[in-house]
């Protein structure tokens, strides 16, 4: 069995059907595939996918096979990164991972902690939605990521900050007049919500409704910070968002404070068990000292 198999399986996997997989993902002939696929099943000694006039389903058998699979890709391209890296130990580099918006507070704070270092080595940074930073850290391609905690393999995490979640309002909205908004107030509004991209801060959401006991049913469902602001002064909507958001509020969406107690969501440095960089060892522990000095 070779890798290419099991990369060939994912992708007949995931897109239901081999002819969509020969041509948007592996870009080969079906006959092609088609075989690749019997010489796996084979191998492998029973089937593990079933084929039908609507496309392809995976057995009971292929869909205990996939989970494996695609850890045992992933796996195999941390491998392949730890290499590349190794092979450049005259300037080691650093990866990190900023959700989207937060490398404006947490950049200069990463930057300043690895200050004297910076001569002696490369910093790489991207800015991401969480999935992606901690698929990232699964698969070796970040050191660390500021991100929300979401469940991965090999993958911790430590608390840097907790933060309020505030309420965004178009600027002359008839609420934008208040110091703070009592959350039975957004009912009956044009609410935006988050999709499962951003299922972290929608899972706090709902639970603070819950809390208070209400219901707002989205009207839309966003990924980012950035299109939520869209929205909300386009539809004249509104939404909670982290307080960070505010940094990026354009003069027509205003953002008040929530009365009552108050719905935060944490922020967590996270990094995989894994990864044995005396970089990283040395970042976490500088980490640990800044939280220390700073406070929650």
């Amino acid at each position: 069995m070779e890798l290419r198999h099991l990369r060939y399986f994912v992708a007949v996997a995931e897109e239901g059907s081999l002819t969509l997989a020969a041509e948007r993902r592996l870009h080969t002939a079906q006959p092609s595939l088609s075989r690749q696929i019997r010489d796996l099943e084979y191998e492998v000694g029973v089937p593990l996918l079933s084929r039908s006039a609507k496309g392809i389903d995976l057995t009971p058998a292929g869909r205990a096979f996939l989970d494996h699979a695609r850890q045992a890709i992933a796996e195999a391209e941390a491998a392949v990164e730890a290499a590349r890296r190794a092979a450049k130990p005259d300037k080691p580099v650093f990866s990190m991972g900023f959700l989207t918006g937060m490398e404006v507070d947490w950049l200069p704070v990463a930057s300043r902690i690895l200050r004297d270092e910076l001569p002696n080595i490369e910093i790489r940074v991207v800015s991401q939605y969480s999935p992606q930073l901690a698929d990232d850290l699964h698969r070796g391609k970040l050191d660390v990521a500021f991100l929300r905690a979401e469940e991965k393999a090999n993958v911790e995490y430590q608390k840097v900050a907790s933060e309020p979640l505030v309420v965004m309002l178009p600027s002359d909205h008839r609420l934008a007049t208040h110091d703070e908004i009592d959350p039975r107030e957004l009912v009956g509004e044009i609410f935006i919500g988050m999709s499962d991209i951003a299922h972290v801060l929608r899972d706090v959401i709902n639970r603070y409704f819950e809390r208070v006991g209400i219901q707002l049913k989205p009207t839309h469902v966003i990924e980012n910070f950035a299109m939520a602001i869209s929205l909300v002064a386009s539809t004249r909507g509104v939404c909670l968002l982290p307080a960070y958001a505010e940094n990026f509020l354009s003069w027509s969406v205003v953002s008040r404070p929530l009365k009552g107690e108050i719905p935060t969501i944490d922020l967590m440095l996270g990094y995989n068990t894994l990864n044995t960089s005396p970089l990283l060892k040395l970042f976490l522990a500088r980490m640990e000292n800044h939280r220390s000095e700073v406070g929650d």
